[in-house]
């Protein structure tokens, strides 16, 4: 999951589990990941949760911005292609994907 609202980058473990518990409705227990992007799009949180504990992950960009889908709802499904695209800074919203030929 995308919160698509930007976030404090100070909060850690606590704190963005509290957000996806309390502003996304969502287990963070549930072994899905979040992610968040502060205001300016520099800098970017993935929290998730495994049998041993919480995970953290983060990336601060030196130059240019994430490219973060809008979402009416301050929030937005994401497939692992989709997060590999947001982290490589690429828009999810303008790629395609191209039919396969597949043999006959």
């Amino acid at each position: 999951w995308l919160c698509t609202e930007p976030t404090d980058m100070r909060k850690s473990f606590r704190g963005l589990s509290a957000l996806v518990r309390n502003q996304l409705k969502h287990d963070p227990l549930s072994g899905q990941y979040f992610v968040f992007v502060n205001r300016r799009k520099t800098q970017m949180k993935m929290l998730y949760f495994t049998t041993t504990g919480y995970c953290l992950w983060a990336k601060r960009l030196e130059q240019g911005q994430f490219r973060v889908p809008l979402s009416a709802s301050g929030q937005r499904a994401l497939t692992l292609t989709d997060l590999q695209l947001l982290i490589d800074g690429i828009e999810v919203q303008k790629y395609r994907q191209f039919k396969r030929f597949r043999g006959v």
